[in-house]
């Protein structure tokens, strides 16, 4: 695919079946993210104490293949909210990435509903939710139009209800390479957006939220792997590894990640969480 479209149409063409190699590829690096995230928190903790009568509601934002709440069933979440219902509803403008999170969902997760939109597009008559998550699902989302997701998001919640956005800082390498690739092969594309904007729009939304920094490292020898995930963290796979490193900003910022015979990437991750008053 070629930087034709918005940022938001080329990553929603990526979420296809057409595009699953380079999602798996994306993921054999891409998986550490949600490691890192589960355990940064008692995210458990956070579902229990937001629950109503035995359940608890969650809208999970841009839900892509469902790899957060399918790690933290891995890691234990089952048994760590007790006997809690958590029903989720399932919100992303791709019908592949709602049917594929919905494939990998067990207990304590039960889909509620499905929501095939943008979250600044959800229906204003969507809401009353216990907690509302975005984890790394907002990049694709126009820097004009993250305002208006974020307080939908804020406004989806009930009084009293949780908000959490897991989003990569300016210093990660999402946002690093996006800026390099942009500058190199995409001048005109819309850059992505990071988590000092997420920031800032929270606080436009009277949010005032609570920000823990994640510092970790994500790597892999196998070319053909590399190739795959740094073409899907930009949505585009016209350019191949060897172009990647031969030009311009990105060949720069690729020779500063070789790692002997592969090559390592630096995330520097916002955990980013509020409490709507009640």
């Amino acid at each position: 695919m070629s930087q034709q479209g918005t940022t938001e149409q080329r990553s929603l063409a990526h979420w296809a079946e057409d595009g699953r190699a380079g999602m798996e590829a994306f993921y054999a690096l891409a998986i550490e993210d949600y490691r890192q995230m589960v355990a940064a928190r008692d995210w458990a903790a956070d579902l229990r104490g937001h629950a109503a009568e035995g359940r608890v509601r969650v809208l999970d934002v841009a839900c892509g293949s469902g790899k957060f709440p399918a790690e933290l069933t891995r890691r234990g979440l089952a048994d760590a909210v007790g006997g809690t219902r958590v029903e989720i509803d399932l919100l992303d403008p791709s019908p592949f990435s709602i049917a594929e999170a919905r494939s990998v969902l067990d207990a304590p997760f039960g889909v509620r509903a499905e929501h095939e939109a943008r979250i600044q597009d959800l229906p204003t008559g969507v809401g009353g939710f216990d907690v509302a998550w975005a984890t790394h699902a907002l990049y694709a989302i126009p820097p004009d139009e993250i305002g208006a997701a974020t307080a939908r998001m804020v406004a989806a919640l009930r009084p009293g209800g949780f908000g959490a956005i897991v989003h990569a800082t300016a210093a990660s390498h999402y946002l690093r390479f996006a800026g390099a690739f942009r500058t190199t092969f995409a001048p005109a594309a819309v850059p992505f957006t990071g988590a000092g904007q997420v920031r800032e729009a929270l606080a436009s939304a009277s949010v005032v939220p609570a920000v823990a920094t994640l510092r970790y490292e994500v790597g892999h020898a196998d070319r053909a792997v590399v190739e795959g995930f740094l073409q899907r963290c930009v949505f585009d796979d016209s350019v191949s590894l060897e172009r990647m490193e031969s030009e311009g900003a990105v060949g720069a910022y690729l020779a500063g990640c070789l790692d002997g015979d592969g090559y390592r990437f630096s995330q520097v991750v916002d955990v980013i969480t509020w409490e709507v008053a009640a």
